[in-house]
């Protein structure tokens, strides 16, 4: 077992490095120059552009380019925002707790529902509910989920107008200064009326969006095992 072990353990090295290079040619393939993105395309003397190039190391040797890439991010440096100039690893931190609050809204949604439907559809085996339930669950677990999420937008945001399009609270309604991260527990410390209904409606649409999937796997897996 711990032979195993360090033999996986071992195997995670040449994996990450491996991940890194290909991150890096990613990265140098893309179009345009990092520098004309940084600070537009017209109007820089080329003694701006050197320096700029040299700040973004751009002027080394490629093998140099990549070993520097690589010393950056083993020590947690993920470099400089193009579009915000800010620290990509400040920002990700910044950001990481929306993505936890819709991950575990999306999740809860889909055991709250997958299970009972699961239960139901074992205990109905052969009926007409667990024939529809197993059809929609193929259809929730294959279909795009950015084709799911335009569907649910146009119909429930543009169309019905009963959840808003995009965000996570009204910025003209409710301002504070956020605490968590977490918006929702944000807007219940922030003892404004209403600001935690409004974050939750900004939050439904996106975890159904998100949740559709597990919802589907939950609900057939429980039917299975029952």
């Amino acid at each position: 077992m711990l032979k195993y072990l360090f033999k996986r353990l071992a195997l995670t090295i040449p994996t990450f490095v491996a991940l890194m290079f290909v991150t890096f040619v990613a990265i140098r393939l893309v179009p345009g120059d990092p520098v004309e993105v940084r600070v537009g395309e017209h109007g820089i003397s080329p003694e701006r552009l050197a320096y700029f190039r040299h700040e973004l190391g751009l002027d080394q040797p490629v093998w140099k380019q990549f070993l520097d890439y690589a010393w950056k991010i083993l020590h947690g440096d993920f470099g400089t925002s193009l579009r915000t100039s800010q620290k990509v690893l400040t920002e990700f931190f910044t950001l990481f707790p929306a993505t936890i609050e819709l991950s575990l809204c999306a999740m809860l949604l889909a055991v709250a529902l997958g299970i009972p439907a699961g239960v139901t559809a074992a205990v109905k085996r052969g009926s007409w509910y667990d024939q529809i339930l197993m059809s929609t669950s193929v259809v929730g677990y294959s279909m795009p989920i950015f084709w799911w999420g335009l569907l649910l937008q146009m119909l429930f945001a543009e169309g019905w107008h009963l959840t808003p399009t995009s965000g996570r609270i009204d910025p003209i309604n409710y301002y504070f200064e956020p605490v968590t991260g977490f918006m929702t527990i944000d807007a219940l410390l922030s003892d404004q009326p209403g600001a935690f209904l409004d974050a939750l409606r900004h939050l439904i649409l996106p975890a159904v969006v998100l949740g559709t999937f597990p919802l589907a796997v939950i609900a057939r897996m429980t039917r299975s095992s029952m």
